[in-house]
């Protein structure tokens, strides 16, 4: 997607109280598809690093600012981030994450009008030991007419089921848990496990912390 320069004294959001959850981003002015809108900045650490960090953290929480860039690095927007860590999510976005080169940016994937609240696709992966009512802990009021009611994906809790295969007991999954991070982004998009878009591969990153609502 080719991207339009943006002017940097010339402000594209705001950040404002936000009727889907908390703090939301919401447009100055006109924003163009393809605009490079910000970068998701924040603490640059190893998921070991974040998931020792949010240990106490409780599973039926989801506020954490925590975005999964590959393997070995996890971005902390809750150090040293920045605005972005406030674009909430929606099942129709207008707009997508996108790494090039470890770093993440978001970008228009669609023309936005002047007041509109930004939002990507959070798409938090689904793991083994999942609570029952890990939906409802990952509830999605984007309001969207597409909304398909939870932000992790995929969106149907059976559809993960049926593509998991019993593992020998010597296999079995650790009883601790990463934390959840959030992935988001076009095709591909596999949040919390792989998902955005890269202009050098994206969101093939294998994301698998946890994260999710700002």
């Amino acid at each position: 997607m080719a991207r339009t320069r943006v002017a940097a004294d010339s402000p594209l959001f705001v950040v404002r109280r936000s009727a889907v959850h908390g703090r939301g981003v919401f447009a100055l002015r006109a924003i163009a598809k393809g605009t490079r809108v910000v970068e998701y900045l924040g603490e640059r650490i190893t998921h070991a690093e974040a998931d020792s960090r949010y240990e106490d953290h409780e599973e039926s929480d989801n506020h954490t600012f925590l975005f999964s860039v590959d393997r070995g690095l996890v971005i902390d927007a809750g150090i040293d981030g920045n605005d972005a860590r406030f674009i909430n999510h929606s099942c129709d976005p207008n707009c997508e994450s996108v790494i090039e080169r470890r770093r993440v940016f978001i970008d228009a994937i669609r023309d936005i009008a002047p007041g509109e609240e930004l939002s990507y696709d959070y798409q938090i992966g689904r793991e083994r030991g999942d609570p029952p009512n890990v939906d409802e802990i990952y509830a999605c009021r984007c309001g969207s007419a597409r909304c398909r009611g939870t932000m992790l994906w995929p969106p149907r809790r059976t559809a993960v089921k049926a593509k998991r295969r019993k593992r020998p007991a010597a296999q079995a999954a650790p009883a601790k848990r990463r934390r959840r991070t959030a992935a988001g982004g076009a095709g591909g998009q596999g949040a919390g496990a792989a998902g955005a878009r890269r202009a050098t591969r994206k969101r093939g990153s294998a994301r698998s912390a946890r994260t999710a609502r700002r």
